[in-house]
């Protein structure tokens, strides 16, 4: 049974990587603007800017989310996303912007591969972060206890 379901699972990732547009951009299958590569990483102009200069960091290897990831992968995405960072602030002028990243399909992860967006911001870009909420009576109690 372990052996049945290990097959099922490698097609899965296989037809996952087969069908995803970020693979195929890592392949070359689907031009690019590549601004950033390593042996691991790519960095892409996103097709559908929220502002001009919003990129995409991708992983090279298809994991669907960031629990799959190595250490040394995700150390060389920090490093990655700091250098992206600062092009942005010294290249294009920006005083801030945004690293996103949605863990799974509840979170708003549209493409199942690990990837990461880096959002120019500007003090007049109008766009809106989420909205934070209070805690009920004992709530934070209870969630720092399952955290720890």
């Amino acid at each position: 049974m372990k052996f049945v379901m290990r097959l099922i699972l490698i097609h899965l990732i296989r037809f996952n990587m087969d069908n995803c547009v970020f693979c195929k951009i890592v392949e070359g299958q689907i031009p690019a603007d590549r601004i950033y590569e390593s042996d691991r990483l790519i960095a892409i102009l996103d097709a559908h800017p929220v502002n001009p200069g919003h990129l995409l960091l991708l992983s090279k290897k298809h994991y669907q989310t960031i629990d799959e990831a190595e250490a040394e992968v995700l150390s060389e995405i920090g490093s990655a996303l700091n250098e992206l960072g600062k092009r942005l602030k010294t290249r294009l002028g920006v005083t801030g912007y945004n690293i996103c990243y949605n863990n799974g399909q509840v979170a708003g992860q549209v493409v199942p591969h690990l990837h990461f967006h880096i959002i120019p911001r500007h003090p007049d870009d109008n766009l809106k972060l989420w909205v934070g909420k209070e805690y009920e009576e004992g709530e934070a109690a209870k969630i720092l206890n399952l955290l720890k």
